[in-house]
């Protein structure tokens, strides 16, 4: 077998990069037309989802995890909405407003009217 220079295997490590970004591509876009299809069918909405305004595509959310046999608990823990719209967007009420609350008062509409029931 002939050895290969460096520059050869440079050129069939690009090749082989270009094969993976396009498989990576077609995946992924097979993957999204199945998840749409699931929120169509059970009408999940952006917060149950775990998603919302200024969230990208490929951008992880990090969870905390609980250690088996303790309680979560503290000062520390996630608040319960006290800002909902028709959306499905929500907010605690802690933290800079987010771009749906911002939004929606600049448009004149009060905030009293997205408090969570």
């Amino acid at each position: 077998m002939a050895k290969k220079t460096f520059l050869e295997i440079q050129k069939q490590i690009e090749q082989l990069q270009k094969e993976a970004d396009h498989l990576r591509k077609q995946e992924a876009d097979e993957v999204l037309a199945r998840i749409k299809e699931a929120i169509a069918v059970y009408g999940f909405t952006a917060a149950e989802l775990g998603v919302g305004a200024g969230v990208g595509r490929g951008r992880a959310r990090k969870v905390a995890a609980v250690k088996p046999g303790r309680k979560q608990g503290g000062k520390s823990g996630a608040s319960a909405p006290k800002y909902r719209d028709q959306n499905g967007n929500v907010w605690s009420g802690r933290g800079p407003r987010p771009a749906w609350f911002k939004a929606a008062l600049e448009a004149g509409k009060s905030a009293e009217e997205f408090l969570a029931k």
